[in-house]
């Protein structure tokens, strides 16, 4: 009998950076010195305070389940962090916990869309927006926002891209994959095309809100318009700034009647995240944050060694990323040049497979961020690691005839 997967499944597609992480694994298997910049994760340890916390809580015999959307204090801790760096008043009814940001963003999709109801995306973008509107039943709206506007949309293409199906926009700032980061100015001219269409809600992915440089301050988009705090739901987590990608947590904060049905979701289907991870989340939220100026002066000057690398290969040219850890690199300059094994670039994918072939550098191709062509580097790795790829790289575009 053959297995067919069921028409929901069928319209989503694997992560491509898993797919790019699992190829380089597999190459340094058979032994080939493989630079991964796949893969969206800190290198750096989880803090010693944080694996403590979480150390005392397995002491103390929290292993059992808790509330499916989170423990008391873990929710307090969160409405603390809100107030403290957004500005955002929530209740503890009004927060929602998960297990990652994933399942806060699809939990959210499947408690409100309806099939047909349109979502609008920037692109690029995270590469699990769309798919996770398509296995709802949502209908994904990418609105390109190229290297020319420095990877950011505009009021004007937001105003046309909103039509009487849209449910969502999905905002990202700073970027995955851009690292680009709106002002609370730019902010304020989309909210202002929002305030006219009052059936559109506003999903806000701040999970890199701590990692930005150079005097770029975060803002999120309720905070900087009050008026659409009753359709905004502002999601955050606890993996990219203290290194707990594994740990599994994320968070949001919105409307008392989403985050209920959002609940009701997670109680038929993840039901409560682990309960040691929601421990150490507290300790995380309400802990010392002074760590976060060393690891941001490392990926500042990560990020420097990128963009040196990036703008000395020919063909090649990338803004500077205001946060997160990543790079986005137009690599136009190179399609309709042959490598020296013979393949022709007609495209990113081309472009990274060749890469990865000729110098073993592991990058991610821009369509699978919806915008191409183009690719993206995580610097969230060894600056050694960066510095080597970083001369492959210049060769590899050298070699291109």
């Amino acid at each position: 009998m053959t297995f067919t997967p069921s028409a929901a499944l069928q319209r989503v597609q694997p992560s491509a950076t898993l797919a790019v992480t699992q190829k380089a694994r597999d190459l340094k298997a058979k032994g080939i010195d493989v630079i991964s910049l796949g893969a969206g994760e800190p290198d750096f340890d989880t803090p010693d305070h944080i694996k403590e916390a979480a150390i005392d809580a397995i002491r103390r015999g929290e292993t059992k389940y808790t509330a499916v959307d989170g423990i008391p204090e873990l929710k307090d801790a969160i409405v603390k962090k809100f107030r403290r760096d957004n500005g955002l008043e929530y209740m503890a009814a009004q927060v929602h916990v998960s297990t990652g940001g994933k399942p806060v963003i699809y939990n959210a999709l499947l408690a409100s869309l309806n099939p047909g109801d349109e979502v609008i995306i920037p692109a690029p973008y995270w590469v699990s927006y769309p798919e996770m509107v398509n296995l709802v039943g949502g209908t994904p709206v990418p609105i390109r926002a190229g290297i020319e506007s420095r990877f950011k949309i505009t009021p004007e293409q937001l105003e046309a891209a909103i039509t009487p199906k849209t449910r969502w926009l999905i905002l990202n700032s700073p970027s995955n994959p851009t690292g680009v980061g709106y002002t609370a100015a730019e902010l304020k001219a989309l909210a202002d095309v929002l305030l006219r269409h009052s059936h559109v809600w506003v999903m806000t992915d701040d999970m890199y809100e701590h990692i930005v440089y150079e005097g770029y301050e975060f803002a999120t988009i309720a905070q900087v318009e009050p008026k659409l705090y009753d359709r905004t739901l502002t999601m955050n987590g606890v993996s990219k700034a203290y290194s707990m990608t594994g740990w599994r947590i994320g968070y949001a904060g919105g409307p008392q009647a989403l985050i209920k049905e959002m609940g009701k979701v997670a109680s038929q289907t993840t039901s409560n995240p682990c309960s040691i991870s929601q421990w150490a989340s507290v300790a995380a939220l309400n802990g010392d944050h002074s760590f976060l100026e060393a690891r941001n002066a490392a990926f500042l000057r990560r990020r420097g060694l990128v963009l040196e690398a990036i703008n000395a290969s020919d063909g090649l040219v990338a803004p500077t990323p205001e946060g997160a850890f990543y790079v986005f690199a137009d690599c136009s300059g190179t399609l309709g040049k042959t490598a020296p094994d013979g393949t022709r670039i007609e495209n990113d994918t081309d472009f990274c497979s060749a890469l990865l072939e000729a110098e073993a550098v592991a990058v991610v191709p821009g369509v699978a961020f919806g915008l191409e062509p183009g690719f993206r580097i995580s610097y969230a790795t060894d600056d050694a690691s960066l510095k080597e790829a970083g001369l492959r790289i210049q060769r590899f575009c050298a070699s291109l005839k």
